[in-house]
């Protein structure tokens, strides 16, 4: 088993990386920096190894697609936050995925209910770019008017986005990471596709 390094003051540095994730959902589309690692748990980058360390913990089951399922992320995810590897996605709180993914697995994470919509899932999606890709308007809570955003997204989740017949409180909320920077795109918030594709 390979222990990689968590935070150097976890609870000072768990607060503060929360304070940026907490700015990033509450303003959507707004990058955020996360410095407070000097590297992630490889494949996962620092944004991704940050918010795993600062919201998951053992009440919050993860799945990790395949690509990402290494022994090092798989040990030092029990280590350092003593959460479930789940071993389907419609059993996880958190999901982890990178931009090759499976066109079936939005679908197939935790929507809500109409009772209880906090049982939704998050995914969080490790790209290439959080710029230079399709241009997106979004529209919603937390946004004055609109706000322009062009991340590098796989083409049937930018689609998958946009045929959202409302955004509500049911649904999934997404984390794109790259690197150490993180945006935003909550369940609440309305997305469009403002260009005509590539």
């Amino acid at each position: 088993m390979t222990l990689n390094t968590a935070f150097d003051s976890p609870v000072h540095d768990a607060q503060q990386c929360f304070r940026r994730l907490l700015k990033a959902m509450s303003e959507p589309g707004v990058i955020v920096s996360l410095q407070l690692l000097r590297h992630g748990w490889q494949p996962l980058g620092v944004a991704t190894t940050s918010v795993l360390l600062t919201l998951v913990d053992s009440d919050t089951p993860v799945w990790l697609s395949p690509a990402l399922a290494n022994d090092i992320v798989r040990s030092n995810l029990r280590f350092h936050t003593g959460t479930r590897i789940a071993d389907t996605p419609d059993e996880a709180v958190f999901a982890i995925a990178d931009e090759n993914l499976n066109p079936l697995l939005p679908d197939r994470l935790a929507h809500g209910s109409v009772i209880a919509p906090e049982h939704s899932a998050t995914l969080v999606l490790q790209v290439n770019s959080l710029s230079g890709g399709r241009m997106l308007r979004l529209t919603g809570a937390g946004i004055a008017e609109e706000r322009m955003i062009a991340p590098q997204l796989p083409e049937c989740l930018i689609e998958q986005l946009a045929d959202r017949l409302h955004a509500g409180s049911l649904g999934i909320d997404l984390l794109l990471t790259c690197g150490d920077r993180l945006l935003a795109i909550p369940r609440t918030t309305h997305v469009e596709i403002a260009d005509s594709g590539r």
